[in-house]
């Protein structure tokens, strides 16, 4: 440890810090999408510290919910964890610049069939929730103040068994809180998912870092789809797929034919590609994307 410090003591341009989820559900996807982006990784979990000289970055693997208090105090430059954790430890000074497409999650009140209807109900009421900090803010900024039950984990029992009134948990399907006995009523929390923070002020380095994640998310929403085509259907063909941006649009040997390559979204290729052979389109392929810079 003291060997990196000297290292990075005698740069000219410090090493960008960066915090990354050491474990829990963002934790693997984080790891993925910093690899995909050209970082180094870990091979170790227990590794808490790794140094990517190459990229001129360290990594920190820490507690997802610990890494906004860290990066808000400008111990770290930049880290990654989720919205929801970043509103529920409230620390103001570290600001989230960038939504990065993964671990989505929704946030609902729930409680007894048929007893609440909305949040001014809860006003005095016990809400079992392992965010308490977002919530009470939730709260608060519509004029309702309730009695908050912190819980870290198995929220949806907080009922049941005479804890609290009322929960605030993320909610998929719902089917977890109707086998629990509750119901879903009131706003939405919060949407979240995982996202880039940073500390206050101009962070260098962080630009390359941006272009990087955002080319990884390119990357997996897109592909490339290549096709020939008679020439007078290219209108046609491009109001199927415009793509991100307009289709390269080349000559054949062929006369009257040219060749079509475009990006379209990876969900709904197969209709795409369908749509296109119907029209008239040939030798219709489709590349995956592994890296991007738009």
């Amino acid at each position: 440890m003291n060997a990196s410090r000297s290292d990075r003591s005698n740069r000219k341009t410090p090493m960008l810090r960066i915090a990354v989820p050491n474990k829990g559900s963002l934790s693997e996807t984080a790891a993925e999408m910093l690899a995909e982006a050209g970082y180094a990784g870990r091979r170790d979990t227990k590794t808490l510290h790794l140094i990517d000289a190459d990229n001129d970055v360290e990594f920190f693997f820490l507690r997802p919910r610990d890494i906004a208090t860290y990066v808000a105090s400008g111990a770290l430059d930049v880290g990654i964890t989720g919205r929801d954790l970043l509103r529920d430890v409230r620390q103001q000074d570290a600001r989230e610049i960038e939504a990065l497409g993964f671990a989505r999650s929704t946030f609902r009140f729930a409680g007894p069939p048929g007893r609440y209807t909305s949040i001014e109900q809860l006003e005095g009421v016990r809400v079992a929730s392992a965010y308490p900090g977002l919530v009470d803010d939730f709260l608060r900024e519509r004029g309702v103040t309730a009695v908050l039950v912190p819980l870290d984990g198995a929220v949806e029992s907080a009922v049941r068994l005479g804890v609290a009134d009322v929960i605030a948990d993320v909610v998929e399907t719902g089917t977890t809180l109707r086998q629990a006995g509750l119901e879903i009523f009131g706003p939405v929390i919060i949407e979240s998912e995982a996202v880039l923070i940073s500390r206050p002020g101009d962070v260098e380095g962080t630009d390359t870092l941006l272009r990087r994640l955002r080319g990884v998310m390119v990357a997996r929403q897109y592909v490339l789809i290549d096709y020939d085509l008679p020439a007078e259907l290219v209108e046609q063909a491009t109001a199927i797929a415009p793509g991100r941006e307009s289709p390269t649009i080349s000559p054949l040997h062929e006369a009257g034919w040219v060749a079509v390559r475009v990006m379209i979204p990876r969900r709904g290729m197969n209709q795409i590609m369908d749509s296109l052979y119907a029209l008239g389109a040939r030798a219709i392929l489709v590349t995956a994307i592994h890296a991007a810079r738009l």
